[in-house]
């Protein structure tokens, strides 16, 4: 991931081909080291595309990805839906009364 950010950066800086040394340069100003395998493997995979044009592919590709939490909605709501209309039978049948408390010995918050 951060020989992608250094890649990145320098393509935000101008440099519209980032070679493996430039990576190097930027990752070691910060006093990183660099990975050589992953920087190699980086640098041939993204040699001779544009930055823009993959990260708005990316972009489309995250469009289409489930973020999850929607699939059981309507039945989980029902479900609550009964819940909660039990429980509303039950306050309705047993209101409580309030009890006042000595905890704060006659002082209010703002007196």
């Amino acid at each position: 991931m951060k020989h992608l950010a250094a890649y990145l950066l320098l393509g935000l800086a101008g440099n519209a081909s980032p070679s493996a040394a430039d990576i190097k340069n930027v990752l070691s100003s910060v006093g990183i080291d660099a990975d050589e395998e992953r920087l190699t493997k980086l640098v041939a995979e993204l040699e001779g595309k544009d930055i823009q044009e993959l990260i708005s592919q990316g972009a489309e590709k995250l469009a289409t990805v489930p973020t999850g939490g929607a699939g059981g909605a309507p039945a989980a709501a029902a479900a609550g839906g009964a819940a909660a209309e039990a429980a509303t039978e039950k306050k309705e049948e047993a209101p409580k009364e309030e009890e006042e408390s000595d905890d704060d010995m006659g002082f209010g918050l703002f007196d």
